[in-house]
């Protein structure tokens, strides 16, 4: 009898723990990285990142891409951020990026900062312009809400210049690159209408022409290097306004 009461009692425990471990799995939603865990005496920040593969940083640590870095550089100067939630993946499209967040919306209501860098998928698949500012415009629109209507809560990135990769060859790098400089013609001037804070970008992922250190392994994607450039401006942005 008491052999059996025993079992029954290692059965639920077992059975508990691997209850809670399910459950602890299940609301890991966003990549995680290495922090520590919030200090219930501070009240933390939060900081929301939307986009593709530059915002998740494709081939680079989840610690070295430029949200994670920021929030890095910014917790170091005592302005305290919890983990940036990354709405993000590599291959999307600004009509992926709408789909997403319309059918799977952000963890919380409003975030203290977000950042919106969405568009060279747009470019690489030849999708219009037009259509490019129309979906660019509603997700600009949506990130001010989510920066609980602080239009200078919310930072626009503009889209990296890939033409300095190995991956375009020479016959159509300048073509590339005049795509770019037009997507960011549009999506600078949205931002400028609604007052929002731009950051641009493109300048520095050039230099990657002649320094390759700036590109991430897959030699396409930029290195933890370039987004620590990224990071440093974005956190004296954010370090303004907060």
């Amino acid at each position: 009898m008491h052999k059996y009461f025993l079992l029954l009692l290692l059965s639920v425990s077992f059975y508990n723990c691997k209850k809670a471990n399910t459950t602890a799995m299940h609301i890991t939603i966003t990549d995680s990285v290495n922090y520590t865990a919030p200090d219930t005496t501070i009240v933390y920040k939060n900081y929301l990142a939307l986009g593709d593969s530059y915002t998740i940083g494709q081939s680079v640590t989840a610690s070295e891409n430029f949200p994670a870095q920021t929030v890095q550089l910014l917790n170091q100067l005592n302005t305290k951020f919890t983990q940036p939630e990354i709405i993000a993946q590599t291959g999307w499209t600004t009509t992926n990026l709408l789909n997403k967040i319309n059918n799977t919306p952000p963890l919380k209501p409003t975030y203290d900062i977000v950042t919106l860098l969405i568009g060279v998928n747009n470019q690489y698949q030849g999708l219009s312009l037009q259509q490019y500012s129309n979906e660019f415009t509603i997700l600009l629109n949506k990130a001010i809400q989510l920066a609980n209507n602080k239009p200078q809560h919310v930072i626009v990135l503009s889209i990296p210049d890939y033409s300095v990769t190995p991956f375009v060859n020479a016959a159509n790098k300048a073509y590339v690159a005049n795509q770019i400089d037009s997507f960011n013609a549009v999506n600078a001037s949205i931002a400028q209408q609604v007052n929002v804070q731009y950051l641009n970008i493109t300048p520095s992922t050039r230099l990657a022409a002649n320094n390759t250190s700036l590109l991430a392994p897959d030699m396409l994607h930029p290195s933890a290097i370039e987004y620590k450039k990224w990071a440093d401006s974005l956190q004296r942005k954010i370090s303004a306004v907060l």
